[in-house]
């Protein structure tokens, strides 16, 4: 693996170079198995979209409830995100994984069989423990068993699986939406395709809790727990040849220090330096407090309103529902691109400059929509009516929004957070980061349908708007680059 200096250098170019083709074939397997949670995750979060005019009618539902059945998975997120990194430093990353698995398999069974509100929220914030357990899985494993040289592109294989999550869920919910005729009508077997567009996701479910099966510990934890003989089987894998200088460079960074707790994210560095140790608001660590702030940063900016509520946004800016389930599936795709681009560039380029550019494009991309919804009339069913260049320059400006997310605080913040905390608070304080994120996530989403009908879309997207410049703000102040730097030196 390359090293770094004292001072967290960066490697030479060439330093992963050693690596042999096999070893590099087994670390991208045993990453994109980790990664299949996070296309979990995003299908999860995605398949809601198509389905939130057919809940709504089915559960006869008023704007605060829908928002709630929408939102409720988010309250599972939180949760799981929370319990995950604790159980995960104490039973290992591959047994919580596995319980993932199965989590999503119950969730995606349940509310597409659910029979009422109720039992659908339920299912809804089971499935949230899923989601929010794989949030904080996935990078910390991926972070864990990937080449420091390497591992801002391999850890962004759980963004792009969240994004092909996303599109996946969107191009099920528009073709089962397109054979049945629409969301409510009933589809195969005399039963409502919005229940259909739950059931698809058993597919990943079950091909997710398979692979767990073939994919090896993280190194990390098993020497944190003195089993150094098994870890040293793993890095022999992964690190052929630098299997033992790995393992000394574990025990060092993890000398003297005791069993990992959220205890650890309080208080100063027993060396009094500043970085991951420095002392932040209420005694928590000033590094966790930018982790925390990254996470809410992301969205606040509203991006899952466009993945949640895609279908009902674009309904409100006058467009039919076959429409905007296609348009759905254009944001996925631009989502989908935009994700490549980071990953070709976040070694090569840092990720502190991606978001930097991301913020600066969200935050004009964003104005220029509140702008156009702000100057948009009314036709007579109520809704915005959207001249054809006004609708043009909105559909225009939506996708570029998804494209500066998608190369920066989509993949970036992922990344970020699987790699700046060092080995001793990594599991609670990506924990606590995640479960941050998720409850921003559930207070965007429970109050866009109020403000829809409250301050209308040009308000809903002035808050976003103001938001991205914040996390201009946010970056350029606070962020520091980990580019090429290896978690021990964090």
């Amino acid at each position: 693996m390359s090293t770094v200096d004292q001072h967290g250098a960066p490697p030479a170019a060439g330093a992963f170079a050693s690596h042999s083709a096999p070893a590099l074939g087994y670390i991208s397997f045993i990453c994109a198995v980790a990664a299949l949670g996070g296309f979990l995750f995003g299908f999860d979060s995605g398949v809601i979209n198509g389905t939130v005019t057919a809940l709504s009618q089915t559960f006869q539902s008023d704007s605060v409830a829908t928002g709630f059945n929408v939102a409720s998975v988010l309250l599972g997120c939180a949760v799981g995100a929370l319990a995950a990194g604790p159980m995960a430093d104490r039973y290992g990353r591959k047994p919580v994984m596995l319980l993932t698995a199965l989590v999503f398999a119950i969730s995606s069974w349940g509310s597409g069989a659910a029979d009422s509100a109720t039992a659908f929220i339920w299912y809804r914030v089971i499935g949230g423990l899923g989601i929010g357990a794989a949030s904080v899985l996935a990078p910390a494993y991926i972070s864990e068993v990937a080449p420091a040289a390497w591992r801002g592109r391999l850890a962004t294989l759980q963004q792009l699986a969240i994004v092909l999550g996303l599109f996946a869920a969107f191009v099920s919910n528009y073709l089962i939406a397109q054979a049945a005729g629409s969301a409510q009508a009933n589809f195969y077997l005399e039963i409502p395709a919005w229940r259909w567009m739950f059931w698809v996701e058993l597919v990943p479910s079950i091909l997710f809790l398979l692979g767990i099966f073939l994919i090896p510990e993280s190194p990390r934890f098993l020497v944190a727990k003195g089993r150094n003989d098994q870890a040293l089987a793993v890095f022999n894998r992964i690190s052929p040849g630098q299997q033992q200088q790995q393992v000394r460079d574990i025990e060092q960074s993890l000398k003297g220090e005791h069993k990992p707790s959220l205890r650890d994210l309080f208080g100063a560095s027993r060396s009094g330096t500043s970085g991951s140790g420095a002392k932040g608001l209420f005694g928590l660590k000033a590094v966790v407090w930018i982790g925390i702030g990254l996470s809410v940063f992301q969205q606040f900016v509203g991006i899952n309103v466009v993945f949640y509520y895609g279908a009902e946004l674009w309904q409100a800016a006058g467009f039919d529902e076959s429409e905007s389930l296609f348009i759905n599936v254009l944001a996925g795709t631009t989502n989908i691109v935009s994700t490549f681009i980071a990953i070709a560039l976040i070694d090569k380029i840092g990720r502190k400059p991606l978001l930097v550019v991301g913020s600066a494009g969200m935050t004009v991309s964003l104005a220029v929509l509140t702008l156009v919804f702000a100057s948009a009339g009314f036709g007579e069913d109520g809704k915005l009516a959207l001249t054809d260049s006004m609708g043009t320059l909105a559909l225009v400006m939506a996708n570029l929004f998804v494209v500066f997310f998608g190369l920066s605080w989509g993949p970036v913040v992922w990344v970020l957070l699987g790699e700046m905390f060092n080995n001793r608070i990594r599991g609670a304080a990506l924990a606590v980061a995640a479960s941050a994120q998720w409850l921003a996530n559930f207070a965007i989403t429970m109050t866009f349908p109020i403000m829809l009908g409250s301050v209308g879309l040009a308000g809903a997207y002035g808050f976003y708007a103001v938001s991205a410049l914040l996390s201009l703000v946010f970056v350029l102040r606070y962020v520091q680059e980990t580019k090429g730097k290896t978690l021990e030196s964090m």
